[in-house]
């Protein structure tokens, strides 16, 4: 019988579980994070797991928060055993299991109760994991403040609903207390993560309280980091494989890769845990990291993504081991995402390349094409149409992402090469599958959608390219056109 999780069965894990090597009750926090999903717990919650374990820095601990009906459901299954998390790192060589226990309460999913726990002075780092979409930012990377919820914040900053509104109120009231400012640290995969929760920080800022607005600007850091560490989706399998292979109830257990990467800029006034005891790299300036790893592995996975799904795929190590698609995956790097990449003296951009493609090979992680293709409208903007415009820009091929496009497009038509239905998961659904289906009729409906394109939609060049692939795809289909590309032939 599998062994309930909870800090009362933590001296009696299962032979070969780690357990958590310090006093949980000695741990005090120092850090609020907001969106304790899978990544957060495989990735930030390892590494201050490993620091406290040497004996360091047991003022660090995590309390959790969230806003949304889903951090609800997790805080639930984390209550009932006591915030403690198993992570099962899937190693091909040999899967390892440990349990976490770097966290230490999570708030209430109340705006009220996260913004009392972001201005208690203990806390020096607020981090998040919210999304790409938690930043309300537009197809350009710019604050949206425009966007419904922006507006209601604004309109009632005493009574926030986003995250933004909860961080500036607690900011407000730390000032007023004459306590220092918190860190505002984004572990999320966009780009300048950083720079992308200041401007939606001050941005929320200036449409209620300029001289807010300005103090915030000033004297709060928000560093960029760059997060890597594939992190797929709980379901019953995950469930199922922590408790026959390790004998462990666990309702939200996390599996992961073994590999994990942290790289941060070192911008922390309040003080900040020497995690680069446990492997984290602390920085100047991560840009030219960051773009690599978004336009190398981010930008792979969605490259991937629709081709796979249209090609009747259902993970991602099932698509690395489809030649066609890996071919194409390929030479869109090699010919179209790297030379948009700046130099980088510590690294060779094809080794990482290769990397890459390792680490999507392996068959024990299970990450699906379904959660990779998902909520392309605010993936898209993220990791291809920079890379886009940045060749655009210099003159370069554009072929390829173009086709990239294309692939994404005829993926939101909802069917797949052989007639199977595809569930489409995006918060513009609706508009992309109708323009998706009229494209027929009208080759460039679908880069008109501003959204998620902006001026891109009036660039010949892409217009040109989307429209000969678009054309191609429907008269000679996927695996034709991936091996058109990668034998360029177009």
């Amino acid at each position: 019988m599998a062994l309930r999780l909870s800090a009362g069965t933590l001296a009696n894990l299962p032979q070969g579980v780690a357990a958590p090597e310090y006093d949980r009750a000695a741990l005090s926090p120092g850090i609020l994070h907001v969106g304790v999903g899978n990544f957060h717990r495989a990735h930030m919650g390892v590494y201050l797991d490993r620091l406290f374990a040497t004996g360091r820095s047991h003022d660090w601990a995590i309390i959790g928060a969230g806003v949304r009906e889903s951090d609800a459901a997790m805080r639930d299954r984390l209550a009932a055993q006591d915030w403690l998390t198993s992570v099962v790192e899937l190693d091909p060589e040999g899967l390892s299991a440990r349990v976490t226990g770097a966290m230490v309460d999570f708030l209430p999913v109340e705006p009220r109760a996260i913004v009392v726990g972001m201005a208690d002075p203990r806390i020096r780092i607020v981090s998040l994991t919210v999304t790409e979409g938690g930043y309300f930012l537009d197809a350009e990377g710019q604050f949206d403040p425009d966007h419904p919820d922006i507006r209601v914040d604004a309109r009632t900053p005493d009574q926030p609903r986003t995250v933004l509104g909860v961080i500036l109120k607690a900011l407000r009231l730390r000032r007023a207390a004459g306590h220092m400012p918190f860190t505002v640290l984004s572990c999320d995969n966009l780009p300048g993560n950083g720079a992308a929760a200041h401007r939606a920080v001050t941005g929320l800022a200036r449409m209620t309280d300029p001289a807010l607005a300005d103090w915030v600007a000033e004297a709060v850091a928000f560093p960029n980091s760059m997060v890597d560490c594939i992190t797929p989706a709980t379901t019953q399998r995950e469930r199922d494989l922590v408790r026959e292979r390790f004998g462990i109830e666990d309702a939200a257990p996390v599996v992961c890769e073994p590999f994990r990467q942290w790289v941060i800029e070192d911008r922390f006034p309040a003080g900040r845990p020497p995690l680069e005891q446990v492997g984290v790299e602390f920085i100047g300036d991560i840009a030219r990291y960051e773009l690599m790893k978004l336009r190398i592995l981010n930008a792979s996975h969605a490259s991937i993504s629709y081709a796979a799904a249209l090609l009747g795929h259902r993970f991602i190590h099932d698509a690395m081991a489809d030649p066609d698609i890996l071919s194409w995956l390929r030479a869109l790097q090699n010919r179209e995402m790297i030379p948009t990449l700046p130099p980088l003296d510590e690294v060779a951009y094809n080794d990482y390349l290769e990397t890459v493609i390792a680490r999507f090979s392996n068959p024990e992680i299970g990450d699906t094409i379904a959660r990779n293709a998902a909520d392309g409208s605010d993936r898209q903007p993220k990791f291809i149409l920079p890379a886009l415009r940045d060749a655009i820009a210099a003159g370069k091929e554009v072929s390829g992402l173009a086709l990239e496009i294309a692939l994404w497009a005829r993926y939101l038509r909802g069917v797949d090469e052989a007639g199977q239905e595809i569930t489409i998961h995006d918060p513009l659904a609706q508009d992309l599958r109708r323009r998706a289906k009229e494209l027929e009729a009208d080759p460039l409906i679908f880069l008109r959608n501003i959204r998620v394109f902006g001026d891109l939609a009036e660039n010949p060049r892409l217009a040109e390219a989307f429209s000969r692939w678009t054309t191609r795809l429907d008269e000679a289909g996927v695996r034709e056109a991936l091996k058109v590309y990668a034998a360029q032939t177009v």
